[in-house]
């Protein structure tokens, strides 16, 4: 603003990496904006603002508050929302929450050590950090400036210094404030590895925040969501269909970003304590504005509590607590194949071993927590993945000198002490740490597993053979055109089984893209249901590519011979009808093909009538209609309006009167309702456009609540 004041409009994900990078030192003011989300990142993460303007910007030692600027029901999200990251839970929380007491105390104990003081050693509460400046009729004074809101995230900012029209409003998309290079080669799946999305801390301008997707079998179990987890995964050539699970050791923003998670197209699983996960969906419920009920629907939780050890799938996965400002844990992860026996200890956050055990010779900490955090530090690991990053609340490197893993990583930190160098490495963006490599029956399974997900039903085993027996793996580089428009089809069907793929249409010089592909989508299958041998479009790897290519014959008579060419042929008629209704225009592909499987395409001859019941959903397509009211009076249907039943709101039964002849997409209330429970980008979207139009039947949105 001046010299002396300056105000942040807007708090995207990793915003502080991208002010340090233009110079940006000191901040007085935030304020929150009034649409929370945009382009798949929510707006509103005040806890790295607060860390930099509480100790870098000295506003702790000098005694004073950073400006909080929003609307008061915002202003209590986020002040809520920073409790739980900042302090954590009540003891009234863990305790409705059934936290075994043992844990529970020690979690409480170690958090109060851990906060912030004032000088009679009272625990500075989450509010006395604000001055909070809710609007009053679109206007807040925060010391000698003003700001006036003018619309939705429209401002006046009136100070001496003169004035400034601030517009969050200009289209710009939100990007990750460093460079994310891209993979072009791909890697290929394997039995079990780790590859690095970002292994630096949430100050670092250079490097992403720390996050590992651990492969096991081909699929893909996140190590926490880390910020801009869309571009990092799209970065290593990992689709969201590949992701199956995430395992959540807290809540911090570096490490706890699951917004993304919410536009997944299938229903991600969260490994984590009750407590994380509890934790995590009120962080996200006030991020977004919704009830925690609302929020939470959109994934299913696999409870762990510390010390257990579960089977996920054939990776065992052991369970340990950390001492951190808020619970936390990590886990090792092992296997065995073939005799191999393999494992990775991931410590997660964990102040460093001297302050530990300060905290056990003063009780904080547990004599069994101490115990098994040594262990870790010594035990022989194929791989080690510690926290380094010193500091009040983070590891030291020295902890891990009497290691005896064949490799230890550290994350958290820029760089590793020179005389460590020799022994340690660092983990950063791009690397991959394989621990048992990969094998062709991978990608059977892989095949199978998609094939299966295509189809919509099970698989006939016997065309799966003689499909898999005909099949071939081809690997793509970033760029490459994997099938040319017009060229003739060469016999070949492609399963995507890693990365994404753009579909490309040039006509008259234009480019224009018809769609975007990840693992799990076929090509080709549209020419063998026209028959006409010739490819109507491009498709090109956007990441590094790994598809299977099956003979075109084959599965020709597989659809033919099984019987699937209307059902199929139905489906490729309904997709791209559905992708261009508006409700359904940003869904991935993977989704609207889920929707066209259970959608019926219905037509009303001009001059008749048709009853649209609460049985199903009609969504108005084409042609010229209207409703026909108790009166006798009518109103104009317009494209792509939603009639009989309709999710979360109120349905609209009515008698429909076709003009002309008029196409409506029908699809049965009851399979959508399930395809919703399983689809959490389906429902967000659908929430989230419902939210926008103002619905009366919106009831899912979070009011002002409580800090503490």
């Amino acid at each position: 603003m001046d010299e002396a004041e300056v105000v942040l409009f807007g708090q995207p994900p990793e915003v502080l990496k991208g002010l340090l990078r233009e110079g940006v030192s000191r901040f007085d003011t935030l304020v929150l904006t009034d649409i929370r989300e945009k382009n798949n990142a929510l707006l509103n993460n005040l806890e790295f603002p607060l860390y930099f303007f509480l100790f870098f910007s000295k506003g702790l030692a000098e005694k004073r508050k950073i400006n909080l600027v929003g609307d008061a029901e915002s202003i209590s999200h986020a002040m809520r929302l920073l409790r739980f990251t900042l302090i954590g839970p009540s003891r009234d929380e863990l305790e409705r929450w059934h936290t075994e007491e043992g844990l529970k105390n020690e979690w409480l104990a170690v958090s109060e050590a851990l906060a912030l003081k004032q000088d009679n050693g009272d625990i500075i509460q989450v509010d006395e950090f604000f001055n909070a400046i809710p609007f009053d009729n679109n206007l807040a004074v925060a010391g000698d400036f003003a700001i006036e809101r003018k619309g939705v995230d429209r401002y006046l900012v009136t100070s001496h210094g003169g004035d400034v029209y601030v517009d969050l409003n200009d289209g710009a998309e939100v990007t990750p404030p460093y460079p994310v290079p891209t993979d072009y080669v791909p890697g290929g799946l394997t039995k079990m590895s780790i590859e690095v999305l970002g292994g630096a801390s949430g100050f670092s301008t250079s490097e992403p925040c720390t996050g590992l997707a651990l492969c096991y079998n081909g699929d893909y179990l996140l190590i926490d969501s880390i910020p801009f987890l869309d571009q990092h995964l799209f970065a290593r050539g990992i689709s969201k269909n590949q992701v199956s699970a995430v395992f959540l050791t807290h809540l911090h923003d570096d490490h706890c970003s699951m917004f993304p998670l919410l536009d997944m197209p299938h229903c991600v699983e969260v490994i984590t304590t009750q407590e994380i996960f509890n934790m995590a969906m009120e962080k996200l419920a006030c991020s977004l504005g919704w009830k925690v009920d609302s929020v939470a629907e959109h994934f299913q939780l696999i409870r762990v509590k510390p010390g257990d050890t579960i089977n996920y799938y054939g990776l065992t996965i052991q369970v340990h607590n950390t001492v951190h400002s808020i619970p936390t844990i990590g886990a090792t992860f092992s296997t065995i194949h073939k005799g191999q026996f393999r494992d990775v200890c991931i410590v997660g956050d964990n102040q460093n071993m001297t302050a530990v055990r300060e905290m056990g010779k003063s009780g904080i900490v547990r004599a069994e927590t101490i115990e098994n955090l040594e262990r870790l530090y010594k035990q022989k690991f194929h791989l080690l993945i510690a926290d380094g990053g010193a500091g009040e609340i983070h590891g030291d490197p020295t902890d891990a000198l009497g290691s005896e893993a064949e490799r230890v990583v550290f994350v958290h930190v820029e760089q590793v002490p020179e005389a460590l160098q020799t022994t340690f490495s660092l983990a950063s963006s791009g690397k991959r740490y394989t621990l048992i490599e990969g094998d062709s029956m991978i990608y059977t399974s892989q095949i199978n597993h998609y094939l299966t997900k295509w189809l919509g039903q099970p698989f006939p085993n016997r065309w799966m053979r003689n499909l898999l027996a005909e099949q071939e793996i081809y690997r793509y580089n970033t760029e490459d055109v994997i099938i040319v428009q017009e060229a003739v089809t060469h016999g070949s069907v492609y399963l995507i089984l890693t990365g994404y793929c753009e579909v490309v249409r040039v006509e008259d010089g234009v480019r224009e893209t018809v769609a975007m592909l990840q693992a799990g989508d076929v090509i080709g299958e549209m020419a063998i249901l026209t028959g006409s041998g010739i490819r109507n479009a491009s498709v090109v790897a956007k990441t590094p590519v790994t598809v299977c290519v099956f003979a075109e014959e084959t599965f020709r008579n597989f659809i033919r011979y099984s019987g699937l060419q209307d059902m199929l042929e139905k489906r490729w008629l309904l997709r791209p009808v559905i992708k261009l209704l508006p409700q359904f225009a940003e869904l991935s592909s993977t989704v609207t093909d889920k929707i066209s499987r259970i959608a019926e395409w219905k037509v009303v001859e001009g001059g008749k009538t048709m009853w649209l019941d609460d049985t199903h959903l009609y969504i108005f397509v084409e042609g010229f209609g209207s409703i026909v009211h108790a009166d006798g009076t009518e109103e104009k249907i317009v494209n792509g309006e939603e009639l009989g039943w309709r999710a979360y709101t109120e349905a609209r039964t009515v008698e429909m009167s076709a003009a002309s002849d008029c196409g409506l997409i029908s699809i049965d209330a009851g399979a959508y309702r399930e395809l919703l429970k399983s689809t959490p980008q389906l429902n967000y979207h659908t929430r989230k456009r419902l939210t926008i139009e103002g619905d009366e039947r919106v009831g899912w949105l979070l009011g002002e609540v409580p800090i503490y």
